[in-house]
């Protein structure tokens, strides 16, 4: 099963978090997206509260289960919002015909050879840092310079996240039992297919301080997908949506009103 929250109301709106994180990385933006939306954010199989898959967590076996999710909810088509990981899921739930609109913010899965080895370096860099911290990350986030040591690079305004939900973040990136097999089957594995046949209104956004991806996969993405904007965040990180939540929700309201 995949868990996650469900809030708001009008055209359903699901949101997909990146490699690591949970669904709680799409609170900054969750109050203003609801006004307009009834919002499903979703924590995918092997990070959060939700389990791991019994098979290889690929990005197809990802979108298996978060469809799954949809029509457990009986949502046959959704306006799909994805970061990193999760824009790269959302662009398969759209070849496969269940979005509505995509926006896609810093999406993975595009990156030439060397740049995924940056990318997976970089990632589990940030586990091992994570699991070095999670035991005292209580006391680490109540501090905003430790906050902003134990966050970043994701983030170009770490401490603007509450300790809190820092703190809850630390442990869940340490502690996902599917972080190395999604990192295998995903990033080191494969590459997006069927882009060219989307036919729904589609966006992609990346940060312009990014250090994860920079603004690399996100022109790929918006060459390969017909009709896609590219539309860059100023000042925001690969994760923006503490960056600058309402600069974020526009970029997504912007789109899925397209797609009604």
């Amino acid at each position: 099963a995949v868990t996650g929250h469900r809030g708001g109301g009008g055209e359903p709106l699901l949101l997909l978090h990146g490699l690591g994180l949970t669904w709680r990385s799409w609170t900054p933006v969750l109050a203003a997206l609801e006004r307009v939306h009834e919002v499903l954010a979703l924590d995918l199989p092997g990070f959060g509260d939700a389990p791991r898959l019994r098979g290889r967590p690929t990005v197809a076996a990802l979108a298996d289960g978060v469809e799954a999710e949809l029509d457990r909810a009986g949502l046959a088509k959704v306006h799909v919002a994805g970061n990193s990981l999760g824009g790269w899921i959302a662009f398969e739930l759209a070849r496969r015909g269940r979005a509505r609109s995509v926006v896609a913010l810093s999406p993975a899965g595009m990156e030439t050879l060397p740049e995924r080895g940056y990318v997976i370096s970089l990632n589990q860099a940030m586990r091992v840092r994570a699991k070095a911290a999670a035991p005292v990350v209580g006391m680490l986030a109540a501090s905003r310079v430790a906050r902003t040591a134990v966050l970043a690079p994701m983030r170009a305004r770490p401490w603007r996240v509450p300790a809190a939900d820092a703190a809850a973040e630390v442990r869940a990136f340490a502690r996902a039992p599917g972080f190395q097999a999604t990192v295998r089957s995903t990033l080191a594995a494969a590459a997006p297919a069927g882009l060219h046949s989307i036919a729904v209104p589609a966006r992609v956004c990346f940060g312009t301080r990014d250090v994860l991806l920079a603004p690399l996969t996100a022109p790929r993405y918006a060459a390969a997908v017909p009709g896609a904007d590219l539309r860059p965040l100023p000042g925001c990180g690969h994760v923006p949506m503490v960056d600058d939540p309402q600069l974020v929700a526009n970029a997504i309201t912007g789109v899925t009103h397209r797609g009604r």
